[in-house]
C-alpha cells in the first residue's frame, strides 16, 4: 500500500509559506491506518522494547494501537497539568518559545528500553525533549519512530545518538 496517497498537502497552513502534511486521510482509512501500525510493529517486533512512549497529542494516535499490537505499556508524555500523579518534568526550547513535558514517575522502570513515537519529525525539538525525559527517568531510548519525516528540516540532527525510523519521507 502506498501511504503517500493518504497524506494530504495543505498549502499555507498554519501560516503562509508552510506546506502542511495532513495525516487525517490516513486516520480516516482503517486499512491505511492498520497498514502503518503493522509496518511499525514489523520493524520493532524483535527490538527488545519494554515500553512505548509518545508525546502529546498526535503521537498517541500511533503509540496506542502499536502498544496493543506489541503488548507493551504505553507511556504518555504530556503538557503540564495533564497528568494526575507525581511526574518527572523537562522544559525545553522550541523555535517559537519554550515548552514543557511531564511523565509519571512510575511510567517506566529503570533500564527500560523505550520506543518513542510521534506522527511527524520536523525540527526534532519535541522528540529530543521526550528522549531526554525518558533518560531522566532512567530509561534507554531504543529508537524514535515517525509516520512522516520532513527531511529538509534536518530533525534527525537533533536526535543524533538515537536510531530514527520513518515510514514516509518528504
Amino acid at each position: 500500500m502506498d501511504l503517500n496517497r493518504h497524506i494530504r498537502d495543505i498549502p499555507d497552513f498554519p501560516k503562509p509559506g508552510i506546506l502542511f502534511k495532513d495525516i487525517t486521510p490516513l486516520l480516516a482509512d482503517p486499512a491505511a491506518f492498520a497498514y502503518a501500525i503493522d509496518r511499525f510493529a514489523e520493524h520493532y517486533a524483535a527490538a527488545g522494547i519494554d515500553a512505548i512512549g509518545a508525546v502529546e497529542a498526535r503521537g498517541f494516535l500511533f503509540a496506542a494501537p502499536l502498544a496493543l499490537q506489541l503488548r507493551k505499556p504505553l507511556v504518555p508524555l504530556r503538557k503540564p497539568g495533564k497528568l494526575p500523579y507525581r511526574t518527572y518534568s523537562l522544559k525545553y526550547e522550541l523555535e517559537y518559545g519554550e515548552a514543557e513535558l511531564h511523565m509519571h514517575i512510575d511510567g517506566i522502570e529503570a533500564g527500560a528500553r523505550v520506543l518513542m513515537i510521534d506522527d511527524l519529525l520536523a525540527t526534532g525539538g519535541t522528540m529530543a525533549a521526550g528522549c531526554k525525559l525518558i533518560e531522566q527517568a532512567g530509561g534507554n531510548v531504543v529508537s524514535c519512530a515517525f509516520l512522516v519525516e520532513l527531511s529538509f528540516l534536518n530533525g534527525r540532527d537533533r536526535l543524533a545518538g538515537h536510531d530514527v525510523f520513518s515510514l514516509l519521507n518528504y
